[in-house]
C-alpha cells in the first residue's frame, strides 16, 4: 500500500511541478513584451498554486483509479505510459499554445481558439514559417520532456498483493478530490479570478493555470449565447433608461446632400495610437490630414478587440460581449439590424469588398444576412493577387478594386463595405518607409487611403460621395494594451465632397454609434439599432462608450474611466468617485444586449 500512495504522490506533486515551471516559462518567453521582477515571479507562482492544486487533482483521477484496480490485478504498464503521453501532449499543446499567443491576444488561452482553425490559413497569416517551425519543435521537445518526467520520475505502481481493506482507504480518499477539485467547501467553486492578486494584469494571466483556463472556457466559447445577469429587471430597466434613444430629434447636419454613394473603410487594427488622437502625427499623415480636412468624432472609442466582433459593432450597431462572438451564430445574425440592409431599402446597391477569406469567422454569413447584395473577395482575384500578402490580397490591390467601384456609374446610389486587411501581423506591406515594421504597415495604409483620396477629388463622383474611416479595434503597441483607455481610442472620420464643412466633434461615443448616425443623416429610420446613438440628435445627451474585452468591460465618461475584470470580479481601473456607478451602467448594458441576443431566432 506504501509503494502505491507513493506513486500516487509522486505523479501528483509532479504535475503540479510542471504546472509551476509551467508559469516561469510563460513569464520568461514574455520578458521582451512584458517587464517584472524576481519577486513578482514568485508572487506569480504562490498566488497561482490554488488552481495548479486544483487541476492537478484532474490529471490524477486516471492513475488513482488504475492504482485501485492494480490492488486486485495487473495492469500493463503500457497503460500507464500510454497515459503518461497523451497528457504530456496535451500539457505542452496548451503551455506552447499559451505562450505564443498571449503576444497577440493579452489573455490566457481558452477555448475561443478553436474557432480560427476552422480556417488554419488564415489563422496562421500572422507568422512566419520559420516561427511555426520553432513552436514545432519546442511542442516536440516539452512533451519528451514531459512524458520522460512521468516515466521516469512518477513511475509505476505495483500490482496486486492487496486487501480489501485497502481498497476502501482509497475509497474514503473520493471526497478529497471532489473538494479538491471544486475548491473547498465555501459556495465559489474553483475559478480563474481566485488567482488574481495585481493590478498588473500581465501578473493575473501568469499566475492562471493555462490548462484549467482552456478547458473551463468550453461553457463560453466564441459561438456560445451568454446569459449575463448582474441584478434585477427593474434595476437594469432603470440603469438602461435613456441610454439609448432610437430616433433622432433636429440631428446636427453634417452633409450636403442625403443620398450620397457611401464607402465605410474598416481599417484593420488602426487604433488612434498610429494619428494625431494619440500624439503621433508621423505614421499615417495622411489620415491626420482628411481629420482636419472632414468631420473627425475626435473622442470616439472602439466597442471590441477582435475584427468577427468590431465588424459587427460597425455595421449593425449592436453590442460586443467579452467572452462570445455574435458573428459566430449564423441562426442570429440574419435577424440582426444592418447598414447594408436599411440602405438596399432606400435603393442603393450594396457591395462589400474585402482581399482575405470571406468565410473567416463566419463572415460570409453575417454579410449576406444583413442585406449585402454583392461580394468581392480572395477568390475573385487571380492566383499571383491571392498570394500577395499572408492574409490575401494585400490593400493598394484591393484599393484599387475600390476605386474602379466607385468610378462607374451606378443605376442609384452605392454603399460599399470594405475591409482593409495589410495593417496585421506580420506587417508584410510592399513599401519601406518606416523602420518600425507595424508602423511601416500603418503608413502603407495611410498611403493607399490617400491614393484613392486623390483619384476621387478629381472625379466628378468626388461632390457625391462619403467616405467613412474607423477602425475594427485597436491595438497593443508599446505597452498600450487592452487595459488602457488608449487602446481603444479610435480615428472616426467622414470626408468626401458630401460633406458640409470640416468639423471636430468632442462627443464621447462608440464605434456602434455609426448606424444611427449615418441613417440620422440620411433622413432614414434608425429604430431597429436597438444600441446605436445618432450622436448629432438633440436626444443625445448622456456622452459614454463601452467597450469588452476577454474576460471584461470598460467605459468611459466624461467623468473618467474604469474598467471591471469579470474573471476577478473586481474594479481594476477607477479613475474617479464615479467608477462604480459607471461599471454598473456597463453591466446593465452588458445585461440588456444579452436578452436582446436570446431573443433573436432560436
Amino acid at each position: 500500500m506504501k509503494l502505491r500512495l507513493l506513486y500516487l504522490s509522486k505523479f501528483y506533486l509532479l504535475t503540479v511541478a510542471i504546472f509551476l515551471m509551467a508559469k516561469v516559462g510563460f513569464m520568461l518567453c514574455n520578458l521582451g513584451e512584458e517587464t517584472f521582477t524576481a519577486g513578482d515571479v514568485l508572487d506569480v507562482v504562490c498566488h497561482g498554486l490554488s488552481l495548479d492544486l486544483s487541476t492537478s487533482l484532474y490529471f490524477l483521477i486516471l492513475p488513482f483509479l488504475l492504482t485501485i484496480a492494480s490492488i486486485w490485478t495487473s495492469v500493463p504498464r503500457w497503460v500507464f505510459t500510454s497515459y503518461y503521453l497523451l497528457i504530456a501532449l496535451a500539457f505542452a499543446l496548451a503551455f506552447v499554445a499559451d505562450t505564443s499567443l498571449y503576444p497577440f491576444w493579452h489573455f490566457k488561452l481558452d477555448a475561443s481558439c478553436l474557432q480560427y482553425l476552422e480556417t488554419p490559413s488564415d489563422a496562421m497569416a500572422s507568422v512566419t514559417s520559420g516561427y511555426l517551425f520553432m513552436r514545432l519543435m519546442g511542442l516536440i521537445g516539452l512533451m519528451g520532456l514531459i512524458g520522460a518526467g512521468y516515466i521516469w520520475l512518477a513511475g509505476y505502481p505495483t500490482s496486486g498483493q492487496g486487501r480489501w481493506w485497502e481498497s476502501l482507504v482509497y475509497l474514503a480518499f473520493m471526497p478529497i478530490f471532489v473538494i479538491g477539485i471544486r475548491g473547498g467547501l465555501s459556495e465559489s467553486t474553483t475559478n480563474i479570478g481566485q488567482v488574481y492578486f495585481s493590478q498588473h494584469q500581465f501578473l493575473n494571466h501568469a499566475a492562471v493555470n493555462p490548462v484549467f483556463s482552456f478547458l473551463s472556457s468550453f461553457e463560453k466559447t466564441a459561438s456560445h449565447v451568454p446569459d449575463y445577469t448582474f441584478m434585477s429587471e427593474a434595476e437594469r430597466e432603470k440603469a438602461m433608461s435613456g441610454l439609448y434613444p432610437t430616433e433622432s430629434q433636429q440631428p446636427d447636419t453634417l452633409l450636403n446632400t442625403q443620398r450620397p454613394n457611401i464607402v465605410v473603410i474598416l481599417m484593420e487594427s488602426c487604433g488612434g495610437v498610429f494619428t494625431r488622437l494619440e500624439g503621433s502625427p508621423d505614421v499615417m499623415p495622411r489620415l491626420n490630414r482628411l481629420m482636419d480636412e472632414g468631420i473627425s468624432f475626435d473622442s470616439c472609442y472602439a466597442n471590441s478587440w477582435r475584427t468577427d466582433r468590431g465588424t459587427v459593432c460597425t455595421y449593425s450597431g449592436y453590442p460586443s460581449f467579452p467572452t462570445s462572438s455574435v458573428m459566430k451564430m449564423p441562426s442570429k445574425t440574419h435577424l440582426l439590424p444592418g447598414l447594408a440592409r436599411s440602405l438596399s431599402q432606400a435603393g442603393y446597391h450594396t457591395h462589400y469588398l474585402y482581399g482575405g477569406d470571406i468565410n473567416f469567422t463566419n463572415m460570409r454569413s453575417y454579410l449576406v444576412g444583413t442585406g449585402f447584395e454583392k461580394l468581392t473577395w480572395k477568390k475573385d482575384y487571380s492566383n499571383e493577387d491571392q498570394h500577395t500578402s499572408k492574409w490575401g490580397v494585400r490593400d493598394d490591390i484591393t484599393f484599387s478594386t475600390l476605386t474602379r467601384l466607385l468610378l462607374e456609374p451606378e443605376a442609384g446610389p452605392l454603399f460599399v463595405g470594405f475591409s482593409t486587411l495589410s495593417s496585421h501581423e506580420p506587417w508584410d506591406v510592399p513599401q519601406q518607409q518606416l523602420d518600425d515594421p507595424m508602423l511601416n504597415a500603418f503608413n502603407y495604409l495611410d498611403h493607399c487611403i490617400g491614393n484613392l483620396i486623390d483619384t476621387l477629388r478629381r472625379s466628378p463622383q468626388w461632390d457625391n460621395t462619403l467616405i467613412i474611416l474607423l477602425p475594427d479595434h485597436g491595438i497593443d503597441y508599446q505597452g498600450i494594451e487592452q487595459h488602457d483607455r488608449r487602446h481603444n481610442h479610435i480615428p472616426f472620420v467622414w470626408t468626401g465632397g458630401a460633406i458640409r464643412h470640416p468639423r471636430h466633434i468632442t462627443t464621447i461615443c462608440n464605434q456602434t454609434d455609426l448606424p444611427a448616425t449615418l441613417l440620422g443623416q440620411l433622413g432614414l429610420d434608425h429604430s431597429d439599432y436597438r444600441f446605436s446613438r445618432d450622436v448629432m440628435s438633440q436626444n443625445y445627451r448622456y456622452p459614454f462608450a463601452v467597450h469588452t474585452f476577454n474576460n471584461g468591460i470598460s467605459m468611459i465618461d466624461s467623468t473618467g474611466f474604469a474598467l471591471y475584470d469579470l474573471n476577478a470580479n473586481q474594479l481594476m481601473i477607477a479613475e474617479s468617485d464615479h467608477s462604480e456607478q459607471l461599471i454598473h451602467t456597463g453591466m446593465a448594458i452588458l445585461q440588456s444586449a444579452s436578452q436582446d441576443l436570446k431573443a433573436l431566432g432560436p
